[in-house]
C-alpha cells in the first residue's frame, strides 16, 4: 500500500521474492551495477575496468554461485560442511571430462557447453546424494569432520587420477566458454577471447563476467524461492530443531539428502565454471583451504540469507585483490620520499628489510596469501563475537535506523 510498504494483507504478498518496490528497484539497480562495472562505467568505482579486476570480478560472482549452495546446506538446514572444496573439484573434473578435449593421456568428450556446465552439477549432486547417507547420520561437529574427511580423500584422489585431473603441480586445461550445437568448429557465441559487441571492443573476460550474472541471477532467485517451498520450510525447521522437527513429521533423512544434492549442484557448476574462466588449475587447488574461504564468506557475509551471501562473496574474494593493491602502493611509498615513508617501511618487507607484508611469496613477513589467510580467520573471529549476521546484520541495522529517523523508537 503506498505509504505502507510494510504492511501485508495476504501470505502471498508476505512471502513474495521481491515483496516492496524498494527491493525490486534495488535488484534492478545491481544488476545494472554489475553489467556496467567491468567497462569502468561506475563512478567512484572506474578502477573496476581495468584489466586485473576483470578476472576478479568474474571469480566474486562463481563464488557466488558455490556460496549460495554452501548457504542452502549450512545456512538453511544447519548442517555444518567443510567438503564444499571436494564437490567443487568433482563438478570441475567432471565438467572437464564432458567439455575437455581427449589426448593420449588425458580423458575428455569434448561436448558443448550447455551439456558440460549442467552435466558437471548433476555428477556433483549424485555424489552429494552417495555420501549423504554416511554425512546426515551425525550431527555438529561430528557432520564438519566427517565432511573435512571428504577433502582429503579428494585431495588424495586428485593426486593420483592422472588421466582425469593431469599431473600434480600441472593440471589439465580446462574447456572454454564458447556456445556450440554440438561439436562444430566455429562456436556461435564465443566468450573466451576478444571480440566486438555492438561497434565496442570487448576482452573475454568481460564477456565472461556479463555471461555470469544471469546465472548469479538465476541461481540467487532459485535460492530464495527454495525457501518459500515445503522444503525450504523443512530444512528450515532442522536447523532450528531437528528433534522437535522429526517428532512433527519432517522426514529428516529425506531433507537433509534434498540439502546436500542441491548444494552440490551448486558447487559443481562454480567448479566447474571457476576453471573454465582460469584455465589452468592444479589437482591441489581443491583444498581445506577453499573450503575456509567459503565458511568465511558465509559467515563475513550472514548465513541464511541470499543477500548476505553474494555481499560475503565479493568482500572476501575482492579484498585479497584490495590487499595486494594496498601493499604495492605502500611498497612505492617505502621506496621514495614521502612523509609516510618511515610507516610504510614498518609494514611492507623489501629484499631483507623485515615488515608486516612482503610481496614475495617467500621472504622476511607474510606473503598476501598468508595475510589474506590471517585476514579471514579474524574477521570470522570478530564477526561471531560482535555480529554474528554478519555484513547482512550491519545493513540491517543501518537500514533500520533510516526507517525509524528521526524517531528512535
Amino acid at each position: 500500500m503506498r505509504g505502507r510498504p510494510l504492511l501485508f494483507t495476504s501470505y502471498a504478498s508476505d512471502a513474495g521474492l521481491l515483496p516492496t518496490t524498494t527491493k525490486r528497484v534495488a535488484v534492478v539497480v545491481l544488476v545494472v551495477a554489475a553489467v556496467l562495472a567491468p567497462f569502468g562505467k561506475l563512478p567512484l568505482l572506474g578502477f573496476l575496468g581495468g584489466a586485473g579486476w576483470h578476472l576478479v570480478l568474474a571469480q566474486v560472482l562463481v563464488f557466488a554461485i558455490g556460496a549460495l549452495g554452501l548457504n542452502i546446506l549450512t545456512g538453511l538446514a544447519g548442517q555444518v560442511s567443510l567438503g564444499h572444496a571436494f564437490f567443487m573439484g568433482v563438478g570441475a573434473y567432471a565438467g572437464v571430462v564432458l567439455g575437455g578435449t581427449s589426448t593420449a593421456t588425458l580423458w575428455g568428450l569434448g561436448l558443448p557447453i550447455w551439456i558440460w556446465i549442467p552435466g558437471a552439477g548433476l555428477v556433483a549432486a549424485l555424489i552429494g546424494v552417495l555420501v549423504s547417507p554416511v554425512a546426515v547420520r551425525v550431527r555438529g561437529l561430528y557432520l564438519g569432520i566427517v565432511t573435512l574427511g571428504l577433502v582429503f580423500l579428494g585431495d588424495h584422489l586428485f593426486r593420483n587420477l592422472d588421466f582425469i585431473c593431469g599431473a600434480p603441480g600441472i593440471g589439465r586445461e580446462w574447456p572454454k566458454l564458447q556456445l556450440k550445437l554440438w561439436k562444430e568448429g566455429t562456436p556461435l557465441f564465443d566468450l573466451a577471447h576478444d571480440g566486438r559487441w555492438f561497434g565496442v571492443d570487448v576482452s573475454g573476460t568481460q564477456k565472461q563476467i556479463i555471461f555470469l550474472i544471469p546465472l548469479v541471477v538465476l541461481a540467487a532467485l532459485a535460492t530464495k524461492n527454495l525457501t518459500r517451498t515445503r522444503v525450504g520450510r523443512a530444512l528450515q525447521a532442522i536447523r532450528d530443531r531437528d528433534i522437535a522437527a522429526e517428532i512433527m513429521g519432517v522426514a529428516e533423512f529425506r531433507h537433509k539428502t534434498i540439502a546436500f544434492a542441491i548444494s552440490s549442484f551448486f558447487a559443481g557448476v562454480a567448479g566447474a565454471l571457476l576453471g573454465s574462466i582460469i584455465g589452468t588449475l592444479n589437482p591441489e587447488y581443491w583444498s581445506l583451504a577453499l573450503s575456509v574461504e567459503f565458511i568465511a564468506i558465509l559467515l563475513i557475509g550472514g548465513a541464511g540469507t541470499v543477500s548476505g551471501t553474494l555481499m560475503g562473496s565479493t568482500f572476501v574474494v575482492a579484498s585479497a585483490h584490495l590487499v595486494e593493491d594496498f601493499t604495492r602502493l605502500l611498497a612505492r611509498t617505502a621506496a621514495g620520499h614521502s612523509p609516510l615513508h618511515y610507516v610504510a617501511d614498518l609494514i611492507v618487507a623489501r629484499g631483507n628489510h623485515f615488515g608486516l607484508i612482503s610481496l614475495e611469496p617467500t621472504g622476511p613477513g607474510l606473503s598476501v596469501y598468508q595475510f589474506n589467510q590471517l585476514l579471514y580467520g579474524l574477521l570470522i573471529v570478530l564477526f561471531l563475537l560482535f555480529e554474528p549476521l554478519g555484513l547482512y546484520g550491519i545493513w540491517g541495522r543501518v537500514r533500520n535506523f533510516w526507517r525509524s529517523w528521526p524517531f528512535t523508537y
